[in-house]
């Protein structure tokens, strides 16, 4: 049994949880045990950042970084949920795809001068080098990841 379990640590929280290989081929998508998070293995959509994982996962991260920044009651926010959840999977390895919940994560959120959800902000070498605010459509959201 031992052999059969993986370490997933949990992109919320950064709890260390050890889940079923076979239940994962199985489709069992598992949550964390701590903060009751979906967890993800890389690939797989998005990156959850907190205030905790902002500075490692995207100010430096080896590859350039879309960073949508939005909230659970927020409409426009989850008019674009599916399409950047679609651009994780697409660019997967070429750019990183993160999510961050201004809610939940207050610190981050004042320290990037967010006044309007969604906003998309487009990070190379650690920087903003680009940002998009309000709902957009997936081929205008593309022109911006390709000019990184």
């Amino acid at each position: 049994m031992e052999n059969d379990l993986v370490n997933i640590i949990c992109k919320r929280c950064g709890a260390n949880n050890r889940v079923s290989k076979q239940k994962i081929k199985e489709g069992f998508v598992p949550k964390c045990g701590k903060c009751k998070e979906n967890l993800r293995m890389e690939g797989k959509g998005p990156v959850i950042i907190t205030d905790a994982t902002y500075e490692a996962e995207v100010e430096k991260s080896s590859i350039p970084v879309l960073l949508d920044c939005w909230a659970t009651w927020c409409g426009p926010c989850k008019m674009i949920a599916p399409i950047i959840e679609q651009l994780a999977n697409e660019y997967a390895g070429k750019i990183k795809v993160a999510k961050l919940d201004v809610d939940d994560n207050p610190k981050t959120a004042m320290k990037l001068e967010i006044m309007s959800i969604p906003t998309l902000l487009f990070y190379k070498e650690g920087k903003i080098v680009d940002k998009l605010i309000g709902a957009q459509p997936k081929a205008e959201i593309e022109k911006h990841i390709t000019s990184l």
